[in-house]
């Protein structure tokens, strides 16, 4: 069986790809920029299947000293604001537009974190600034991963993509279909906007062409998010219903994703796997990636079907998860650190 018909096994190659040949040819970015890559994040109305952050080098390596671990709103209002010298908190923030105990609490996290230094003045909590925030982020990438992108996809996917133009949270958005070799790729027949570039992608070979580059989107300026739209038939007069995002919100929003993406990257797919299951196992088909493979089901499984559930899950033998067998735990242990540590190499200074 073909392991990127299903768009999971696709979406971890387009991933792959992008942490090794990002940015596609052509495409005006910095050769300094770093790149960072995760997968299934976004927004409460929006989920894309693969962001690429496009970092400034130098400031990511400062982002590192904040740890590995993602900065809320919170966190971010804090750290972003905090004052050089010793000052009451209340005065050295601007007023967070929540009650201020949500902000002592905060206070404290970070402070346990290390990334904030407090102190007691009487009653009151004095703060400062341990570094500056840097500003790593320069650019945000979304993908939609499509292999087989027929009429019925391609029209829900339109929808999506015409949202993402309209709210403008991404910088470019993209969809990465697989590579047909026909002399005219079939997705640019299909009705996607035209501000959405296409990637033909040959998951096996992980090279990919452009098919059609993206337009720029206006982060900077206000966004139009698109609550309800008619379904575009005959029968359906009614008006679509939108709001207006204004530009402050759209770049706290923005670093937030970033943050998370900065924290999970794309192999955090283990995290919502069972890799404690005996069937469990990492393949390597070439020295670029290791994927994740059932050997009960003899393919590349999805997230959804290595759960508990699933009828063929056998969870290892308590004796290989105790007493440090064969070192630290069993295979799935392994896996996870395996993981965990090319997770970490992706981030510079860590």
């Amino acid at each position: 069986m073909d392991p990127y018909t299903a768009e999971f096994g696709f979406e971890l190659r387009t991933c792959r790809w992008a942490e090794l040949a990002w940015p596609p040819a052509a495409t005006a970015t910095s050769d300094d920029t770093a790149i960072v890559v995760a997968r299934q994040l976004g927004t409460k109305r929006r989920r894309w299947d693969t962001i690429v952050l496009e970092c400034d080098p130098d400031a990511l390596r400062r982002r590192a000293r904040f740890g590995p671990d993602r900065l809320d709103s919170d966190l971010l209002h804090i750290v972003r604001n905090a004052p050089n010298e010793w000052t009451y908190y209340r005065d050295a923030l601007p007023h967070p537009g929540y009650p201020w105990r949500y902000v002592r609490e905060a206070i404290h996290r970070a402070d346990d974190r290390g990334i904030l230094e407090t102190q007691k003045s009487g009653n009151r909590i004095e703060i400062r600034r341990k570094w500056v925030y840097p500003d790593w982020l320069e650019r945000i990438v979304a993908i939609e991963n499509k292999p087989d992108l027929d009429a019925s996809a391609a029209r829900a996917l339109g929808a999506q993509l015409e949202y993402d133009v309209a709210m403008g949270l991404a910088d470019e958005v993209w969809v990465a279909t697989r590579a047909t070799g026909d002399t005219v790729e079939p997705a640019l027949f299909e009705d996607l906007p035209v501000e959405a570039g296409i990637l033909a992608l040959e998951p096996d070979a992980l090279t990919a062409d452009v098919a059609w580059y993206p337009r720029t989107l206006a982060v900077d300026e206000p966004g139009t998010r698109i609550l309800e739209q008619p379904d575009g038939n005959g029968h359906d007069a009614s008006a679509a219903r939108f709001e207006y995002v204004d530009p402050e919100t759209k770049a706290d929003t923005r670093l937030a994703i970033a943050e998370r993406a900065y924290e999970r990257g794309w192999r955090s797919f283990v995290d919502t796997m069972c890799p404690d299951c005996r069937h469990f196992q990492l393949r390597a088909r070439d020295d670029r990636q290791a994927l994740p493979h059932c050997a009960a089901m003899d393919r590349c499984q999805t997230v959804a079907e290595c759960a508990g559930s699933c009828s063929h899950y056998e969870p290892e033998p308590p004796t290989w998860r105790t007493r440090g067998w064969p070192i630290e735990g069993g295979p799935g242990k392994l896996v996870q650190r395996l993981l965990s540590e090319r997770r970490r190499r992706r981030r510079p200074g860590l």
